[in-house]
């Protein structure tokens, strides 16, 4: 960044300055509070239903914990504790262990990257509300006696019998595939934000390490989370309609849901692991006092970890049968990933020494989460082995394993971030004496807890069993894990007591209590604006090194320091140097987020209870809910095309293909719709490899229709290009015109896709072969309505007068969904058509 000339403000202008923008930032009051979309109020709402969820999640433990203190135990029936062990398992890992980490990224990133807010509030919030609302849905189950019964990992056979299963197994289903909406919503804001909204100056290589496992992280979940949902989709359609993907005797195979569940669940664990790492890597130099040791080596580490996660999943199945050379990669791929996870650890230990260490309660649960976390690294290297797995499998010492990793790996650390972080929240610090209190009840009832499960898994003690008889050597091991179960859950709850406990007697302290280097400590608690002015980075810890930083921000001094047109606003920057290139105005406060969600939530809950009409009618509303939400909210032509954002700098107010946020957050979210498309095909090729007659003498869908689809979808493309060039040189005639000759192409296509599996006829009841045809076929088609639904909107905004030739976001956006799309439906109907005959 060049020098520039800050400006100095009289008293007046800096006042009317601050007016404007608490004014545009302002929080809704009374019941439109919940409507607010501000990503102070979103992170804590966030962080609050995470945290809420965490503690149900952990009564259900306690309750488990009690059932096994004595053998022969009938405290609960063994109905009640299956459902309450799997209960608690998908509690832990899909309500809290990953979104607690996506409320702390949106509540401090912006101020971390030096921004005013993330590009697509909104967002945020409809990801918010589908969280809370799938949330309640899963975990009230149990007191209705319907909750899901058969593991947290659903494994079919067992769940896909709905005599024992019951509706849990579709509660589980569903409501999972709706929360893992909100995830994939946060990753696209968060991948957006860390990309594009950075601060200028702050190039790629000085970001903040939270920001760079955060994004590696967001990443992950793109393509962990995804195949997950398309297992969802076959498991709900056997469940639903009968489809025979894991029915053995009809071509299906259980182990397809194995692959498709831990392809999701070992970047699982690491989508937990590495943000809590990220925490860790602010805390540390904190309180050091020195920068981080090796920022390279740590970042490096970071995406060589989550990278290597993805080749791990298999270690899950080494007692299925697999072949000796599959156990053999795998054995080591599971073994490699400790090295870039030592390096993490290894970096955070010389900064410590490198610096003059400043013991503190976030230090001590910190190096306490440390040490627990090296522990359940050295079983997990035990259990990558194949012997030893082959030992330890479905027994209690992968559950300690299990739990020395998530815990010590995650909670310690969140717990750390609480007491590091909490400041921001109130602007004062919470109580040392209880902090110390709290990590010691933790740490040692952590310990007394799942230590002995080691012994008691080595003894052949196998989990999830309600009871046990007496005197085979597991009666000690388990009384004491119970103790400590206790004892941990008593450090939880002073936690909880030391933050809800009222603090308005205790004085406010210094913004910067810890004399922290990294810009999130420049947000002021009682504003809502983020930050006061966006400054110029110069340094990986600006509070350090840039003297005057924070009064220069405060004074209004950098950029955007005011709201001249009532608008909420933030700079988007390049992705590698944070050069400014544009001054983005956001969506402010909207109830159509709320509503979205709720509309969407009711979908899948009328799905679980196969009340069509009802779906039907939440369809309707959702997609008239988020159609409202993008006209009003989305790609506005501004009255101006320039805005002074200060320091004799102007920028443009709208943007379009790669240069703007919308182009990017439609790449990321169609990357994300590929993975999984790409493990709905991977299912189609795994069945093709286990038979030896793939078909077996089922017809197929023949070559015509398929390839008639083919042509008509490539049309479409062609002709959406040609409406992107009609657009771009300003005749809005021939553009309008080829909208509509390319959804009327796109329908073509559509029907054509579906008549080829519907004509021959494919019964999907009686066969997997036909089951998968017609998923495939329905999936692709199902894009092609919503390519239909996006042509008629750039249709109907050209109309409006609100897309024109210089202002075409949307159109790009659509073009950019049709290049996605158009490879799926090659793909899909190329395969579908030729597959079987050139076999």
């Amino acid at each position: 960044m060049t020098e520039v000339a800050i400006r100095e403000l009289s008293p007046e202008d800096f006042e009317a300055q601050e007016r404007e923008l608490r004014e545009v930032w302002r929080t809704p009051s009374g019941w439109r509070y919940w409507t607010s979309v501000n990503n102070t109020q979103i992170g804590l709402w966030y962080g609050a239903a995470a945290f809420t969820f965490m503690l149900f999640a952990g009564l259900l433990a306690l309750l488990v914990r009690v059932q096994l203190a004595v053998p022969e135990n009938d405290f609960l029936s063994a109905d009640v504790f299956n459902q309450a062990f799997t209960l608690h398992g998908t509690v832990m890992m899909f309500l809290f262990a990953v979104p607690i980490f996506e409320a702390v990224a949106i509540y401090l990133l912006p101020s971390m990257l030096g921004a005013r807010e993330l590009p697509f509030p909104r967002l945020s919030a409809f990801g918010f509300w589908s969280f809370a609302i799938g949330g309640v849905f899963v975990c009230g189950s149990i007191f209705f006696g319907a909750a899901p019964n058969t593991g947290w990992f659903m494994y079919p056979p067992l769940a896909t019998d709905k005599e024992y299963s019951g509706i849990g197994a579709d509660i589980w289903l569903l409501g999972l595939s709706f929360i893992e909406v909100a995830s994939i919503a946060a990753a696209v804001e968060l991948i957006v934000g860390i990309m594009k909204c950075r601060a200028p100056g702050m190039r790629i290589n000085m970001m903040p390490l939270f920001a760079w496992y955060l994004l590696i992280v967001a990443g992950m979940i793109l393509f962990a989370f995804p195949p997950l949902i398309a297992g969802d989709i076959l498991f709900e359609m056997e469940r639903m309609f009968d489809w025979p993907f894991f029915d053995a005797e009809r071509g299906g195979d259980p182990l397809l849901w194995q692959h498709l569940f831990w392809i999701f669940g070992h970047p699982e664990v690491y989508i937990i692991f590495l943000p809590a790492i990220a925490i860790m890597a602010m805390i540390v130099p904190t309180f050091a006092q020195r920068p981080i040791v090796g920022y390279s080596w740590i970042v490096l580490a970071a995406v060589g970890t989550g990278f290597l996660s993805f080749g791990l999943w298999v270690h899950h199945m080494f007692t299925t049968g697999l072949p000796q050379i599959s156990l053999a990669f795998f054995s080591a791929a599971s073994e490699a990933v400790a090295i870039p996870t030592g390096v993490q650890i290894f970096v955070f230990i010389a900064t410590l020494l490198a610096g003059r260490v400043i013991f503190s309660v976030p230090m001590l649960f910190g190096a306490g989460g440390l040490a627990i976390f090296v522990i359940g690294g050295l079983t997990g290297v035990m259990v990558a082995l194949v012997p030893f797995d082959w030992q330890a499998h479905d027994t209690y010492f992968v559950v300690a394993h299990l739990h020395y990793v998530l815990i010590g790996g995650m909670l310690f650390p969140v717990v750390a971030g609480i007491y590091y972080y909490y400041p921001l929240i109130d602007a004062r610090r919470l109580s040392d004496r209880l902090g110390k209190i709290a990590f010691w009840l933790m740490f040692t009832g952590f310990n007394v807890a799942f230590f002995p499960m080691h012994l008691s898994g080595l003894r052949g003690m196998p989990r999830r069993v309600f009871t046990y008889p007496a005197e085979i050597g597991w009666d000690w091991f388990n009384l004491v894990s119970t103790v400590g179960a206790f004892i941990f859950a008593a450090g939880v709850a002073v936690v909880v007591i030391d933050v809800v406990r009222p603090k308005h007697r205790q004085p406010k302290q210094e913004m910067n209590p810890w004399n922290a280097g990294t810009l999130e400590w420049i947000s002021e608690p009682e504003e809502a604006w983020g930050v006061r002015s966006i400054p110029i980075i110069k340094s990986r810890y600006p509070i350090w090194d840039q003297p005057g930083l924070l009064e220069d921000i405060k004074a209004g001094r950098y950029y955007l320091p005011d709201a001249q047109d009532g608008a909420r606003e933030t700079l988007v920057t390049s992705v590698l140097d944070a050069r400014p290139v544009q001054c983005l105005r956001v969506g402010g406060t909207s109830i159509l987020t709320m509503v979205a969600a709720c509309s969407l939530g009711g979908v899948f809950v009328a799905l679980t209870f196969h009340w069509w009409i009802a779906t039907l009618v939440c369809a309707l509303l959702t997609l008239a809910a988020i159609i409202t939400w993008l006209w009003t909210g989305t790609a506005e032509i501004p009255r101006s095309d320039m805005r002074d954002i200060g320091l004799g700098k102007t920028l443009p107010l709208y943007n379009s293909g790669p240069q703007s946020v919308g182009w990017w957050g439609m790449f990321i979210t169609m990357a994300g719709d590929s993975t999984a498309y790409a493990s709905l095909m991977f299912g189609y090729f795994f069945y093709w490899t286990i038979h030896d007659d793939f078909t077996a003498g089922h017809s197929g869908p023949g070559i015509a229709w398929p390839l008639l689809a083919v042509v008509l979808f490539v049309l479409a493309w062609l002709v959406m290009l040609l409406a992107r060039r009609a657009n771009a040189a300003d005749h809005p005639g021939p553009m309008r015109a080829a909208l509509m000759v390319s959804a009327f192409l796109t329908v073509g296509g559509c029907m054509a896709g579906l008549a080829g599996p519907h004509l021959n006829p494919m019964d999907p009841t009686t066969h997997v072969y036909p089951a998968i045809v017609w998923v495939v076929a329905i999936w692709t088609v199902v894009h092609g309505a919503v390519a239909i639904i996006m042509q008629l909107y750039c249709l109907a905004r050209s109309v409006a007068g609100r897309m024109s030739a210089r202002h075409d976001m949307d159109l790009q956006n659509v073009v950019l969904y049709w290049h996605f799309f158009v490879i799926t439906a090659i793909t899909s109907f190329g395969v579908l058509g030729l597959f079987p005959a050139v076999r």
